[in-house]
């Protein structure tokens, strides 16, 4: 019986985690809406804190989104219907269909949350079919699919497959070596009838002069009896990172003479980095990443990011003496920006009354917490989730509308006000900023993506600039998105321009 309406759906598959599944996805849903298909993405299972807010207020992975965005169509939570949030010590928070269902320790999912897992992918895919029935399924994998501890219970990945009888693309990562052994590897695992649903190949972050591959290709196919579609050069770093430890690791980009360096905490639970993305993009702007425990510097700006775990990420802090140097920095003049549970921080007081973020060692300690102490504000971390988006009027720096969402557990008051405070925003309850010294500003807010606003984000680049007696830069009211868009573009070019589209579109189409 077939369980999908419209074309045949292709998936991607990857002999491992970041063999660039997520962006090869977003590759072949703007490359096939650029040739009137019209692409849905998918991705059964995700796993990451990069998450975002639909029009309905349902949480997803940011990888999806994305895709979303190449496909030229809105991102709905039912393109991610399962979503693991890391929280640290082998625990995670469950998100079904959008919405938090959950907290359990790894070792425990596949028996807690298995079947209501696959219940959710499922129901997502007759949900997605209904609304989408002439849409072509364009699936990302996770990890590898041939995990031989863990297929008998694999939710995303070959169950899927066969499921919908997709026609899937493995993905090799050449960059991380032994490209041959990946692929033989994978294939060899595979059972006969899931490796007849391999109908491509793609070598992926292949390096200098592509027709130094060409024996290699031949010796895959000869060898496969599978084509290989194509070879992907390594890009340059412009496009999103697929996680974290993308986001720190990847090669920096030559910003020798950037007016501006920005100084960003890698916290432990480090959630949506994406919020930083649009200053990554800034010519003028550097963004250097600050482990708990180094020195923090002398830099024009310091981004305290969102954390799945505030009050865990802020007792590191502590103990790392970086919560110290914070300070510091702060009494010297410098501005800081705290982002969600990086706004929580900065506050006077955290309270947990329900234990929600406190571990057993903390928990003994009683509920309240000190903060950073340089926000006069108390949050008090509530069972109920808050998670929609929001379209508000700033009034700091400057009155101008602006687009984001929030994604929090905890509400924050304001515990005293002087002439020194500003309400970033007309609603009150989204954050603060407070005048630090004669030209820094310590400001904190709970909307995410704050930043992609074009019109913001200038304003918030020429306070620091001005700090530091420089022009201002020339204002700027065009959104990241834009951004995005052009991004997307290259991404889409050059996948059809290193795959064999013929070739693509014979087996695939």
């Amino acid at each position: 019986m077939k369980s999908h309406l419209g074309p045949t759906p292709i998936m991607i598959l990857g002999t491992s985690s970041g063999s660039g599944k997520s962006l090869l996805t977003a590759a072949i849903c703007g490359f096939l809406k650029g040739n009137g298909e019209f692409a849905v993405p998918f991705k059964g299972q995700n796993m990451s804190n990069n998450a975002w807010i639909d029009k309905n207020g349902g949480e997803m992975a940011y990888s999806q989104v994305f895709q979303a965005w190449a496909a030229e169509i809105d991102p709905i939570c039912l393109m991610n219907p399962v979503l693991i949030k890391p929280q640290g010590d082998c625990i995670s928070e469950i998100v079904h269909l959008g919405k938090s269902i959950g907290v359990t320790k790894a070792q425990n999912y596949y028996e807690e949350y298995f079947s209501s897992g696959w219940d959710a992918i499922t129901k997502g895919l007759k949900k997605i079919n209904k609304l989408y029935p002439e849409g072509r399924l364009i699936i990302e994998g996770a990890g590898s699919p041939v995990e031989v501890n863990l297929q008998h219970k694999d939710l995303t990945n070959l169950r899927l497959a066969k499921h919908l009888k997709a026609n899937c693309i493995l993905v090799a990562d050449i960059e991380r070596g032994g490209v041959f052994a990946q692929l033989i590897g994978t294939l060899e695992l595979l059972k006969p009838n899931e490796k007849k649903l391999i109908k491509g190949i793609i070598i992926n972050k292949f390096r200098g002069d592509l027709s130094l591959f060409d024996s290699g290709r031949k010796w895959i196919e000869e060898k496969t009896n599978i084509p290989v579609l194509g070879v992907m050069p390594w890009l340059p770093e412009l496009f999103p990172a697929e996680d974290s430890l993308d986001l720190v690791t990847r090669e920096k980009q030559n910003k020798s003479n950037a007016d501006l360096e920005i100084g960003v905490l890698k916290l432990n639970h480090l959630s949506n980095y994406s919020d930083l993305e649009p200053l990554e993009s800034e010519k003028d702007v550097k963004l250097t990443w600050i482990n708990p425990g180094e020195l923090i510097g002398t830099p024009d700006a310091l981004i305290i990011p969102g954390s799945k775990q505030t009050l865990k990420d802020l007792e590191i802090l502590k103990k790392s003496g970086t919560a110290q140097k914070i300070n510091d920095y702060a009494n010297k003049g410098g501005s800081i920006l705290g982002i969600c549970g990086g706004m929580q921080m900065l506050g006077e007081v955290l309270e947990d009354p329900l234990y929600l973020e406190s571990d057993d060692i903390m928990r003994a300690h009683g509920s309240k917490y000190k903060g950073l102490n340089l926000l006069p504000i108390q949050t008090t971390f509530t069972k109920k989730k808050l998670s929609k988006q929001r379209q508000v009027k700033a009034i700091w720096p400057a009155i101008t509308n602006v687009n984001g969402f929030e994604l929090h557990r905890g509400v924050s008051k304001l515990l005293n006000s002087n002439e020194s405070i500003n309400s970033i925003f007309a609603d009150q309850s989204l954050g603060w900023s407070l005048k630090n010294g004669s030209s820094g500003n310590i400001s904190g807010t709970y909307l995410h993506g704050i930043l992609d606003n074009g019109e913001w984000r200038t304003l918030w680049i020429n306070e620091l600039r001005k700090n530091k007696k420089l022009a201002p830069i020339k204002f700027n009211n065009i959104d990241y998105h834009f951004k995005r868009k052009v991004i997307i573009k290259k991404l889409v070019d050059a996948f059809g321009n290193y795959i064999d589209i013929n070739k693509f579109n014979k087996l695939f189409l």
